[in-house]
């Protein structure tokens, strides 16, 4: 498989109402540790989230999703986490959580292109 990248990915989920475990996929975050690629992207559909729960309070829930940002891109203001090695922040931003910000577990997959199969899995998973 030269040539091939290993990578892992998880999905970004909004539990609107943790006791009911419904949820939405509202993005993507993909690693791959060789290639020190890690990538986060996502999407709210107000409209559907608002068929879920009509209490969401969607700006806060842009506020804490850009932290998936500050995370991969290792930004100053992204806080400790955002200072680990990009293995370390990989596995913080897919633990497990009982929070209305969920991932779910991750999977992983070989490509010849990272950015490409990103694009494609958040086309399929999120969109």
């Amino acid at each position: 498989m030269q040539g091939k990248h290993l990578y892992e990915y998880a999905v970004i989920r909004v539990v609107p109402r943790v006791e009911r475990e419904e949820f939405i996929n509202v993005g993507i975050i993909m690693y791959s540790k060789r290639e020190k690629f890690l990538k986060a992207r996502y999407y709210i559909n107000e409209k559907k989230l608002g068929l879920f729960s009509t209490e969401l309070d969607i700006e806060s829930l842009c506020a804490n999703l850009k932290a998936f940002d500050k995370i991969c891109s290792a930004a100053k203001d992204g806080g400790f986490i955002a200072s680990l090695d990009i293995t370390e922040r990989f596995r913080w931003l897919t633990a497990v959580r009982s929070t209305s910000i969920q991932t779910s577990r991750s999977n992983m997959g070989f490509t010849d292109d990272l950015d490409a199969t990103f694009d494609k899995l958040f086309e399929e998973l999120v969109m």
